[in-house]
């Protein structure tokens, strides 16, 4: 039998260890803080995906739900050199440019204060405007990670509904006629097509539907739901669930597998677009698929590593944290998810590594021989992600608030 309340207290206790952890791995710049991808790293990383904007935004979580100042002190000085960067970073996009650490950069003016951070991140928007060709920002990406989606996505986050509809308008004119509705050729230069949400068409759909709401463009909200039903079309787990493939034609099958579980490529994310859906359309067409996803992932064997390269990663993007942000979402909104996220979390609890310098977590490459990799510092892969889903676990169980202090981009929040 599960102990419920040693298991909330448990995710707390692990959720101030990792904060402590990615306080003590900062690198004190002489004009604030930043974070390489893993402690040992020479390169400091400022983006969403892997560094010090994705940090600043768990740090801010831990200061809303421990009350400790210091957490948002880190998360000041680490917004100090997210404003350097700013200034000078090549990429504009969501995860791994400009607009990524623009809503940083904002959650830090907003919840902590500070108006330089709002000036650096108007600074940031400017930037990526001016980069703008009028189709795209990146000559290989045209996705939600890296092109046009999450840009858009992140200039709601921040207010600004005029940038997010120019950034999703060349979809419109891009989009590809299929048998099932619409996609899009993502990666340029590739016969591939990506059918989820980190790289693929239901990427591109959560933004069309996102900025159709909040923009009043029923034209691109439709051409969301052509998007979203080409996937559908592809589901290969028949009426109660949800599983279509990586890609078709499969990119790099020597190195991808052909069905993912996460956020990334799998139903954990997918579940994530048909939730925005129904919300905006309130069809209960688009809510049972996302029931269809929540059973595929519920009965897909995770967090069991069943087989190498199943199920290698504890992280926010591609492993167990993703899954327990939807398990959470599920409790919210269907009172269905607690069992699965109390298995999630104590799966997160058994991977710990706890010493005095905190609480970290290590991820696992199956191809290598020395498999157990270096843990990571950010969203994605490492601390920021795990802490930021341990937390909001931790309050959901207790009876706490639902949401978190900082609603990320492309995840709608719990009950909306």
């Amino acid at each position: 039998m599960i102990d419920e309340r040693g298991l909330s207290v448990g995710a707390e206790a692990l959720g101030r260890g990792g904060l402590d952890w990615l306080v003590g791995s900062a690198r004190d710049t002489g004009n604030g803080l930043a974070w390489p991808e893993t402690p040992t790293g020479e390169e400091l990383d400022p983006t969403l995906y892997s560094g010090t904007a994705g940090i600043v935004l768990a740090l801010i979580e831990g200061r809303e739900h421990f009350g400790e100042d210091r957490y948002g002190d880190a998360a000041v000085r680490g917004a100090l050199t997210l404003a350097a960067a700013a200034d000078e970073w090549d990429g504009s996009s969501l995860y791994t440019g400009l607009t990524g650490m623009a809503v940083a950069l904002r959650a830090v003016h907003e919840l902590l204060g500070d108006t330089a951070a709002g000036a650096a991140a108007d600074r940031a928007l400017q930037r990526v405007r001016s980069r703008f060709d009028g189709t795209r920002w990146d000559d290989r990406w045209f996705d939600l990670l890296i092109g046009n989606a999450g840009i858009a996505l992140g200039a709601l986050a921040v207010g600004d509904t005029e940038l997010a509809v120019r950034a999703v308008t060349p979809y419109l004119r891009t989009a590809e006629r299929t048998a099932g509705g619409m996609q899009w050729e993502s990666l340029s230069g590739t016969p591939a097509r990506f059918h989820h949400l980190s790289h693929g068409t239901l990427g591109i759909a959560y933004a069309l539907a996102a900025v159709g709401r909040a923009a009043g463009r029923p034209d691109l909200t439709e051409l969301a739901v052509l998007g979203a039903s080409d996937v559908v079309a592809r589901n290969e787990a028949g009426p109660t669930g949800f599983r279509v493939p990586h890609s078709d034609p499969q990119h790099s099958p020597d190195l991808t597998e052909r069905y993912s579980y996460g956020w990334c490529h799998g139903p954990t994310g997918d579940a994530q677009v048909f939730r925005l859906l129904g919300s905006v359309l309130q069809d209960p067409v688009w809510r049972a698929l996302a029931d269809q996803c929540w059973y595929t992932v519920t009965h897909s064997g995770l967090p069991q590593r069943t087989h190498p390269g199943f199920w290698d990663n504890n992280g926010r993007c591609c492993g167990t944290a993703g899954v327990l942000a939807l398990a959470c979402d599920r409790h919210v909104e269907h009172g269905d998810g607690l069992d699965f996220a109390h298995t999630l979390a104590a799966d997160l609890a058994s991977r710990a590594t706890e010493d005095a310098a905190g609480v970290r977590w290590s991820n696992i490459e199956h191809r290598a021989t020395a498999n157990t990799l270096e843990p990571c510092t950010g969203w994605a892969m490492g601390n920021a992600g795990i802490v930021r889903e341990l937390l909001r676990y931790a309050r959901l169980t207790m009876g706490r608030a639902a949401g978190y202090a900082v609603d990320w981009p492309d995840h709608a929040a719990a009950g909306c």
